[in-house]
């Protein structure tokens, strides 16, 4: 568990009590806040009572004069499509609304004096990938890497700094809105293509989260930037253009299909180090059984460059065993020459469009809910696509607008 020594004696809300909510108020507790936790779903309010031996307290029985922050689970809208009546409440009365992240970075100290070292993994797609990615290589060599965030533990339930600590942290554009400290040694942001829209009030205000996360670098640290679409070209050039003011960090390009002179890059399948005077190449990422196709050779440049940013050794060698993460592209079972893949981590069509272009002759169940743009990208990748079956709420949506394109069953449930 992290502690919290600059929360002791304060008086705190927590607001959603699901996983990283119980963390939020575990840490706090431990530190010595005074914490007021509620959450608006039964459900997990008597969770938190079995798992605390605490009662919830009523928002409207808070201590608003002697509060000194709202703490908000990731899913808890704070300006769109409205702010939770709660968050209008504390704003009307300037009490900080923070995240879990942003305490957790409080607690490692000031930029340029941190316990230890941050990597800090935002995108559309593909960040939690790479940030195992990168946790994987580190664990490999001489770093006491710790992974944690959007993915598998809440920071707060990392152990704190020993002396070779880097914490690798997956960040939602939730996370990034209400973390204005976090400021990462090194930044990384894969792509980005319409998603959560809703609670970002449109195309521009999620751009505007995810570049966020750049926001107070300084010159000696590292921004790592994917350039594959029009928005991280845009960041790109925005982020270089302050660190020739002075005022921010140094910029690492990212492609797959291009070369980069000055940039990492994926080119037929090989990863190639374009820093150098004549590209040096990294490895055969064709031969990398845990990052099939075009999006995760992106992961894998990715996390290439935030490692040589810290100094990393053997990374190739962990590129290549590297084992892939569940419901992400996995293997679940091959029969009679039919490959079985679980890629129910795919929930946007940029997502899906990178799967579907890995594989040849492809029978494609999708459904589930619609995001804001359908199946967007995906339909650019149908043509490996022999037939669909679709399920769920967006079913008969997707067969309307997969007709005359693919052959589509409506197949009600899984």
């Amino acid at each position: 568990m992290i502690l919290l020594p600059h929360m002791e004696g304060k008086t705190v809300a927590a607001l959603g009590l699901g996983r990283t909510g119980l963390s939020t108020v575990r840490s706090l507790t431990a530190s010595g806040a005074r914490v007021m936790a509620w959450d608006d779903d039964e459900g997990a309010r008597a969770r938190f009572e079995r798992e605390t031996s605490s009662v919830p307290a009523v928002p409207d029985d808070w201590p608003w004069a002697e509060l000194a922050g709202l703490v908000l689970s990731p899913g808890i809208p704070h300006t769109h499509p409205a702010p939770h009546p709660q968050v209008s409440k504390a704003k009307a009365q300037n009490i900080p609304i923070l995240s879990d992240m942003e305490l957790f970075v409080q607690a490692l100290g000031e930029k340029g004096e941190r316990a230890a070292p941050v990597i800090a993994v935002t995108g559309t797609n593909g960040k939690s990938t790479t940030a195992s990615l990168i946790h994987h290589i580190l664990s490999g060599g001489r770093f006491g890497a710790q992974l944690g965030g959007n993915i598998g533990k809440p920071v707060l339930d990392l152990d704190p700094p020993g002396e070779r600590t880097i914490y690798v942290l997956e960040v939602s554009s939730y996370q990034t809105e209400l973390t204005p400290s976090l400021a990462p040694e090194v930044g990384v942001l894969l792509n980005i293509s319409p998603d959560h829209l809703e609670r970002h009030g449109g195309l521009e205000g999620y751009v505007a989260a995810k570049a966020r996360l750049f926001d107070g670098q300084h010159p000696e640290d590292t921004a790592i930037v994917g350039t594959d679409d029009a928005h991280g070209k845009e960041i790109r050039a925005t982020l270089e253009q302050r660190h020739n003011d002075g005022v921010g960090a140094a910029v690492v390009s990212l492609a797959v299909g291009r070369t980069l002179e000055h940039g990492v890059y994926v080119k037929d399948g090989h990863l190639f180090d374009g820093r150098t005077d004549e590209g040096l190449e990294i490895a055969d990422l064709r031969k990398a059984k845990g990052l099939p196709g075009r999006h995760n050779w992106q992961n894998a440049a990715a996390a290439y460059a935030a490692a040589r940013a810290v100094g990393a050794a053997d990374i190739t060698a962990a590129l290549m065993s590297f084992p892939g993460l569940p419901h992400r592209q996995e293997v679940v079972a091959e029969a009679r020459g039919v490959l079985f893949v679980n890629d129910s981590k795919a929930t946007n069509g940029a997502a899906a469009a990178g799967a579907l272009s890995s594989y040849d002759n492809v029978f494609w169940i999708a459904g589930g809910e619609a995001k804001e743009d359908g199946l967007g990208a995906a339909m650019e990748a149908l043509g490996t696509v022999r037939k669909a079956y679709l399920i769920g709420a967006a079913a008969e949506d997707f067969a309307a607008i997969l007709q005359g394109k693919v052959e589509a069953a409506l197949a009600g449930t899984l």
